[in-house]
C-alpha cells in the first residue's frame, strides 16, 4: 500500500496509507520514558502545559531519543531525567518497549526504571519548557494523583505501569 503525504511539519508528518491516517516524527520516531525512585521512596514526576490537550499534564520524565544528535535509548533516558527533573540516576534500567500510540503515530516508547537518584539542579527542562518537578511519596501517589486529576490536571495513565513497575522492583529489595 502506497503512502501518501497529506502535511509535512517542521516536526510531524501527516501521512495516509489506505483509510489510514496518521502521524510520524519528522527526524526520529522513539522517545524514552523514565520511571523514578527515590532512596526515601518519593517518586518523580513533571507537570507541564500541554497544548494538545489545554492544560497541565502529569507524567514520569520522557523525551525524544535523538532530539539534538544521534543517541542510544538509554543516554536519552539519563538526558532527559536531568534536563527535566535535575536528577541523575546511578542506575538506569531498561525495561522494554512499545508503540505509544499505534492508531495515531509510528512512534515507540522505551521505558526505563532509574535508582540511586541523586539531585544535581532544580530542573525544569530547557529552553521553552516550564517544567515542574514534584516529589510524591510512592506510598501516597495514588491520592496524590487522584487530586491533581480532582483540579483539572491531565495524569498521563503511564503512571500507573511505572508504580506497577516500581512496586516491583521495591518488592524485590524487600525479600
Amino acid at each position: 500500500m502506497a503512502m501518501e503525504m497529506l502535511y509535512a511539519g517542521r516536526f510531524l508528518n501527516l501521512v495516509r496509507e489506505g483509510r489510514w491516517e496518521y502521524c510520524e516524527r519528522v527526524r526520529r520516531t522513539s522517545a524514552a520514558m523514565v520511571f523514578t525512585i527515590t532512596d526515601q521512596r518519593e517518586i518523580v514526576l513533571v507537570e507541564e502545559f500541554r497544548p494538545a490537550i489545554g492544560r497541565q499534564s502529569i507524567c514520569f520524565p520522557a523525551g525524544l531519543i535523538g532530539d539534538e544528535e544521534v543517541e542510544d535509548p538509554e543516554t536519552a533516558a539519563s538526558r532527559e531525567l536531568m534536563e527535566e527533573t535535575g536528577f541523575t540516576a546511578e542506575e538506569m534500567t531498561f525495561l522494554y518497549d512499545g508503540p505509544s500510540s499505534p492508531g495515531l503515530t509510528s512512534e515507540y516508547l522505551a521505558f526505563f526504571l532509574a535508582v540511586g537518584l541523586r539531585r544535581v539542579s532544580a530542573g525544569g527542562g530547557v529552553q521553552g519548557e516550564h517544567i515542574t518537578v514534584h516529589c510524591v511519596p510512592f506510598d501516597q501517589a495514588d491520592d496524590w494523583l487522584t487530586r491533581q486529576r480532582a483540579v483539572g490536571k491531565a495524569v498521563d495513565p503511564r503512571i500507573y505501569a511505572g508504580l506497577y513497575e516500581i512496586g516491583k522492583y521495591l518488592g524485590a529489595r524487600i525479600a
